[in-house]
């Protein structure tokens, strides 16, 4: 299993939009966005869960594609530095 960040979305964009878009390179094991609390709308980025294989082939063939009017970043999920990230 592959977790892939997905970043620059517009905040229309939706689970489902996503879900779709991946779909089309293997089974989407899970998706999360990451919402703004107050509005509900999507705060730009999330993440998707993947088969390896499958998941590499959809970093390659999504990576700068557009989805409702922005180019998205698609890439592997690189684990937090421990001294810049999150509270303690």
């Amino acid at each position: 299993m592959l977790k892939m960040y997905v970043g620059n979305l517009a905040p229309e964009t939706r689970e489902a939009d996503v879900t779709a878009l991946f779909a089309e390179h293997g089974r989407v094991r899970s998706i999360r966005l990451a919402a703004d609390v107050f509005t509900g709308k999507c705060r730009g980025f999330g993440f998707v869960e993947m088969e390896g294989h499958e998941a590499r082939a959809a970093i390659a063939a999504l990576n700068g594609k557009m989805l409702n009017g922005r180019q998205i970043k698609v890439n592997e999920e690189r684990p937090r530095d421990k001294r810049h990230g999150g509270r303690r």
